[in-house]
């Protein structure tokens, strides 16, 4: 199976900075796995929009697929209780 292709919202290397280097560590490995399979274990389609999100602790990751393309957008890495606020 070939792997997507990752792209990344500006944002994200914000996000990622307000992180500990542990955390950033496993989502770093998260972005991966994602790229292997944007729709493998734990991940879950979001109602409101056609975004998907992955847990790594107590951080999401919000990310939209485009099969046609073969890549996928990482929209937002956050805390899980601000991560679906302004996306």
């Amino acid at each position: 199976m070939e792997s997507y292709r990752l792209l990344f919202r500006r944002s994200v290397s914000k996000d990622l900075r307000a992180l500990p280097k542990a955390d950033v560590e496993r989502i770093l490995e998260r972005f991966r796995e994602i790229a292997g399979n944007p729709r493998g274990p734990g991940c879950e389609k979001l109602s409101a929009r056609e975004r998907y999100r992955l847990r790594q602790g107590e951080t999401r990751i919000l990310y939209e697929i485009d099969d046609a393309g073969r890549t996928v957008l990482i929209v937002k890495v956050a805390h899980r209780g601000t991560a679906y606020r302004d996306t």
